[in-house]
């Protein structure tokens, strides 16, 4: 009998959550292990045993460890069925990977716990609120060429397993989402989906008692 795969994962870690979700989407069953970021776990020895980049999520799969999130779910695109996470058509897989990007490079790195940190803790609410602010100004410029029901067409793609952990944290931060009507839209429909129900961080074994309320 196979090992289930392992997920080194934090509750509210965005990377994290899109890997639950790419899980859930796929259908594949999996060990959860909790890394509390805010407690500084994954800086610890026995954390950066496994991954030496101090960071979540990271999986152990088929018998090798693999970390980076857009790597992970790469990863189960390519060796598990079930729902696909990408397009046939070249040109919509690219676009997948474009949103992906946006996301996943150009706006969740720059309000991460350890960016906040750096910041400071009198800037980190303004500093956070503008970035994603920024980004998702260009996020809803792309999704205008790309949406259907979802990010790209009307199947739910990697690109959606980016976004609403990133509408998460554009609302702790208290961006009006008024003005990204399509991030919107696609984000209210994703979280009508059980999958990403299942996936949400208040779902997590390692979520304190108290948000689950």
């Amino acid at each position: 009998m196979a090992t289930k795969p392992v997920l080194y994962s934090y509750f509210r870690s965005s990377c994290s959550w899109r890997v639950r979700i790419a899980f859930a989407i796929k259908g594949v069953e999996y060990d959860y292990k909790g890394v509390n970021l805010l407690k500084g776990e994954q800086l610890g020895d026995e954390y950066k045993a496994v991954n030496p980049s101090g960071q979540v999520p990271c999986l152990f799969i088929d018998g090798f460890t693999l970390t980076q999130s857009l790597s992970i779910m790469e990863y189960l695109e390519e060796t598990r069925s079930g729902t696909a996470l990408l397009p046939k058509d070249p040109k919509q897989r690219a676009l997948v990977r474009q949103i992906c990007e946006v996301i996943a490079g150009g706006i969740q790195p720059l309000q991460n716990l350890s960016v906040l940190k750096a910041i400071g803790a009198d800037r980190k609410t303004e500093w956070g609120h503008d970035m994603i602010a920024k980004g998702f100004r260009a996020l809803e410029t792309f999704l205008e060429n790309t949406a259907g029901r979802y990010c790209v067409g009307d199947d739910v793609t990697m690109a959606d397993c980016c976004l609403v952990p990133q509408v998460y944290n554009a609302n702790r931060f208290q961006v009006d989402m008024s003005k990204f009507p399509i991030i919107s839209r696609i984000n209210t429909a994703l979280l009508e989906l059980d999958t990403f129900k299942v996936s949400d961080p208040v779902n997590q074994p390692d979520c304190p008692e108290d948000l689950r309320k």
